[in-house]
């Protein structure tokens, strides 16, 4: 019977090794999971942004393609698609951080007053707040260029493809080729940071992608064919 009454004991002594250094350890960890997570929503956003370079670009050559075999003004095509879509990106994240910005400093500026009628008298821990609110607004013109930088990225994946290849039925597989690599990567890329299934993302932006290509190359073949 004396094991049996020890046996209990043991067993809760055996079932808190938990000490302050553990705590801190999950506390540093709770830390790293926060950090990363506010470092994956820039990475899908820089993800997302080029990859809409990418199919958008593509796509645009890939129309050009279709009626005209002409070198020139496939580059030229890819080139005007990257510039308009990295300014139109940039003025369009900028439009959008901006009025973010102004709700939020609005709210900072109902809540600053809110505090001052109620006469709180934590001064020390308002500053804190107060800094941390200031740190953590959103910037428009980093949001602008990150997100001109990301379109720019994936829209040099279809150009720097067809920018050494002169045949024509040859260019367009390169290309097709280039970015399909490209859209598998980012895909792969998108699900890694957002935690989700794989192949399911993969699959999803490859097949969208290609859908973009072939719905403009299609399109565009029709009505040039057409004489319009």
């Amino acid at each position: 019977m004396a094991p049996n009454s020890q046996s209990p004991l043991s067993a809760g002594k055996c079932a808190i090794p938990m000490t302050t250094n553990d705590l801190e350890h999950q506390t540093t960890l709770d830390q790293k999971e926060f950090d990363y997570s506010k470092r994956s929503q820039w990475l899908r956003a820089a993800v997302l942004g080029a990859n809409d370079g990418l199919i958008s670009t593509a796509s645009l050559m890939m129309g050009v393609g279709a009626v005209r075999q002409d070198f020139k003004a496939m580059i030229l095509t890819g080139f005007a698609g990257l510039v308009a879509g990295a300014c139109s990106m940039a003025i369009g994240e900028f439009v959008s951080v901006y009025s973010q910005l102004d709700i939020e400093v609005a709210q900072m500026k109902r809540d600053d007053q809110k505090k001052k009628k109620n006469q709180e008298v934590h001064v020390v821990e308002d500053d804190g707040g107060d800094g941390d609110d200031e740190e953590g607004l959103p910037n428009p013109l980093q949001a602008a260029a990150a997100s001109a930088l990301a379109f720019s990225v994936g829209a040099m994946v279809p150009l720097l493809a067809a920018s050494f290849i002169r045949r024509y039925k040859v260019r367009l597989g390169v290309v097709a080729a280039a970015v399909s690599l490209a859209l598998v990567m980012f895909g792969w890329l998108g699900a890694k940071l957002g935690k989700a299934p794989v192949m399911r993302s993969v699959t999803r932006v490859l097949v969208g992608g290609w859908m973009a290509m072939a719905i403009t190359f299609g399109l565009t073949k029709l009505i040039g064919s057409s004489g319009l």
